[in-house]
């Protein structure tokens, strides 16, 4: 089993929820490469904030893009090789703020990879400026008086743009999320996975989701039921909301006589390139 963590120094706070995401995906990993003998298709992407430095902990191949963009990257790995399992690592500002168009349009087209999505409720990197899923009243440093603005609710807004596989966890409950991760991997669709974590430094919110979560009981959720259940808050579940096969972006777009590692190489492209400029 190969190490799936770098050397690089931790920089994340004490008790940040991050540390529960990153130990369940390491387990999802591992699973996925026992099940599958099929590690090495594993690939990355992430935005920046908090939840971007998984790129850095992670020895796994991928690209760490741009503010909002590791949805677009993704799509554009999976599109020049349709052959490798390609997850994303998004922050609730990343993937719901400045990414809103590129969450929703990978949902929309079915795309076969998986969004994680880092949910702590603020902008932590930037010191705890409120996000789109802020609740109302949160106090930081764009809000002294308190967030104004009724916080987007990622889930029911992802079934209705298309999602074909859709979830949340908590990362204080790592084998559940781990479980949740590498069935989203094996689904072929747009699997989407919003995970609850606390940001100790500027919403320590343990206590609350302690007291709230509670796991769903009914499996094989209609999608009115599976919206109805996501929009509770007392209690919030988590578990499996919804799962539907149906046809991904990849498949219908590309050739079926398309085999990426015929592809020429990197020389004889640019070699064809330069006739044209």
């Amino acid at each position: 089993m190969p190490n799936r963590l770098t050397q690089k120094k931790n920089t994340w706070c004490s008790g940040c929820g991050n540390f529960g995401i990153l130990n369940a995906v390491q387990k999802a990993f591992d699973l996925f490469e026992n099940e599958t003998n099929n590690g090495e298709s594993l690939v990355m992407t992430s935005g920046i904030g908090c939840h971007g430095k998984i790129f850095d902990y992670l020895n796994t191949s991928g690209f760490y893009s741009l503010h909002g963009r590791a949805i677009a990257t993704a799509q554009g790995i999976k599109l020049g090789n349709p052959n490798l399992n390609v997850i994303m690592f998004g922050g609730d500002g990343d993937s719901m703020g400045e990414g809103l168009e590129h969450t929703l349009f990978a949902a929309k087209r079915n795309e076969n990879i998986t969004l994680i999505l880092h949910n702590n409720g603020v902008y932590g990197l930037t010191t705890g400026q409120f996000s789109p899923l802020s609740k109302i009243g949160y106090k930081g440093p764009s809000t002294p008086f308190g967030n104004p603005e009724s916080p987007f609710i990622p889930i029911p807004m992802i079934l209705e743009a298309g999602a074909s596989f859709v979830a949340r966890a908590y990362s204080a409950k790592i084998n559940d999320l781990s479980q949740l991760i590498l069935r989203g991997i094996k689904h072929k669709g747009f699997s989407f996975i919003e995970v609850l974590q606390p940001c100790v430094s500027f919403n320590n919110t343990y206590q609350y989701y302690n007291e709230k979560i509670k796991p769903l009981e009914k499996t094989n959720l209609t999608f009115e039921e599976a919206y109805l259940f996501s929009k509770s808050i007392d209690p919030i579940y988590t578990g499996l909301f919804y799962q539907i096969g149906k046809p991904v972006y990849s498949d219908q777009v590309i050739p079926e006589n398309y085999h990426p590692e015929e592809r020429k190489k990197q020389e004889k492209r640019i070699s064809a390139l330069r006739k044209y400029f």
